[in-house]
């Protein structure tokens, strides 16, 4: 079984990123700029935060965190998405999810520029990956895509099954998974017999937030990719039960280590290749 680290591949893309940040600084005259609002004091928003500004800093971009108090109203919040949106030394603009009770993150997010709206969440750049258009991707499952991509793992003609329909993972990632050819099911809480389909599947997305959903019984030799995030009593665990698929599963991806260090990596990615769009030195 090949396990596939995804916090290895994650240290290898963000010492790929810094040397082009290192070689397009010049040219620019200045370093790629991300900013990233944090309203309320969420203590997962605030590690994720964290892990985003160590993560920028070792690649070279400039990292802005703004920290705004849970009593920020809807107009403020907007108003500083407007700012960052003209601010000609921000490529990226990031709003931390999920947002304290009584704001609504939706008019947020289509607020944000579609060149910076690194999180691939603006309903253009969904629209864009719907048409097969180039556009800025959804972190996770364009994180998931470039994963695969490295360890080789062949899509073209093969039945892949996306347990979880969410429009931040399933939806996305259903396209591109459709882009390189192979035959996509997405399932969902209303699927008929849905452990007949996974059974039945050679690549399995398991993205639904149910610790240990998708078990041993897969087909031999499935490639296997958990991108659940469950905090229990064990510590971090996925939507995949790792120690019976792995039994069966040709490649698998760990929790953690998987994913996770791809959906940062991803972010880099687009704010790195906004910067370059946005300075001509693509």
């Amino acid at each position: 079984m090949i396990l596939l680290d995804g916090k290895q591949t994650a240290a290898d893309i963000r010492k790929e990123l810094a040397a082009r940040v290192r070689e397009n600084r010049e040219k620019a005259g200045r370093a790629p700029g991300l900013a990233v609002i944090l309203v309320g004091e969420d203590p997962g928003s605030q590690i994720y935060v964290r892990n985003k500004e160590r993560a920028c800093a070792e690649v070279g971009i400039e990292s802005t965190s703004f920290r705004l108090d849970a009593e920020t109203t809807q107009e403020e919040l907007q108003g500083r998405i407007k700012e960052l949106n003209s601010d000609p030394g921000v490529d990226g603009v990031l709003l931390q999810l999920p947002l304290p009770s009584g704001l609504d993150s939706g008019p947020c997010l289509d607020l944000i520029a579609p060149d910076k709206d690194v999180d691939g969440f603006h309903p253009c750049n969904v629209g864009k990956l719907t048409l097969g258009m180039p556009g800025l991707r959804s972190c996770t499952p364009a994180g998931v895509m470039e994963l695969l991509r490295r360890y080789e793992i062949e899509l073209g003609g093969k039945k892949a099954v996306v347990v979880g329909r969410s429009n931040i993972v399933g939806k996305p990632l259903s396209l591109l998974l459709l882009q390189k050819n192979a035959t996509v099911t997405v399932c969902h809480s209303r699927t008929r017999d849905l452990q007949s389909e996974v059974r039945g599947a050679d690549v399995v997305v398991a993205a639904l937030g149910r610790p240990g959903f998708v078990r041993g019984e897969i087909k031999p030799g499935a490639v296997v990719v958990d991108v659940g995030i469950n905090r229990t009593e064990s510590g971090l665990v996925g939507d995949c039960d790792f120690e019976s698929v792995r039994e069966v599963a040709g490649a698998m991806t760990p929790v953690p280590g998987g994913v996770g260090p791809m959906t940062i990596a991803q972010l880099l990615v687009n704010t790195v290749d906004s910067f370059e769009m946005r300075t001509g030195t693509k």
